[in-house]
């Protein structure tokens, strides 16, 4: 996967930062991903994509490891910390990078989903249940003592 020389649109990668990628184009499509594989591979209710072409990706730190995850695509992870990172069909022409490792994950807002048929029921009310800031989960003693060993979101 090659990207040419050039400032990137779009920047990510892992939890502790051994990973990390760049985008030198905006992604052609933002998913979502409801099948039950893409659920035990992010192990959460769904997985959310961002489909990059090939020329316009690369790994700018580190090496993902990949776990074929069935006859036709693998799926990337940091081997350091278990970030899932991306689903790529074998010799493809593009990768899917999970939203979620990007510096800037409100950039990649969906406009599809896939294996709706896996769907959980209870997705279309998220919005509506009740919700706190981390702060008020927590308070500002107690979160004032937890201290994040992630890797900040820029290189």
């Amino acid at each position: 996967m090659g990207m040419a020389a050039s400032k990137p649109v779009l920047t990510g990668g892992c939890q502790c930062g051994a990973i990390r990628f760049a985008l030198s184009a905006a992604p052609t499509r933002v998913s979502l991903c409801h099948c039950r594989m893409c659920q035990k591979a992010t192990g959460a209710p769904f997985a959310s994509f961002a489909d990059i072409p090939n020329a316009n990706f690369a790994w700018t730190r580190g090496t993902p490891s990949s776990f074929k995850s069935s006859s036709i695509a693998e799926r990337d992870f940091c081997a350091a910390c278990g970030t899932p990172l991306s689903y790529r069909k074998i010799d493809g022409d593009n990768i899917e990078i999970m939203t979620g490792a990007f510096d800037r994950p409100d950039r990649m807002v969906p406009t599809l989903q896939f294996g709706t048929e896996s769907r959980l029921g209870w997705i279309g009310n998220i919005a509506h249940l009740p919700s706190k800031t981390t702060m008020q989960n927590y308070g500002p003693v107690q979160l004032a003592q937890v201290f994040s060993y992630q890797q900040p979101d820029h290189d």
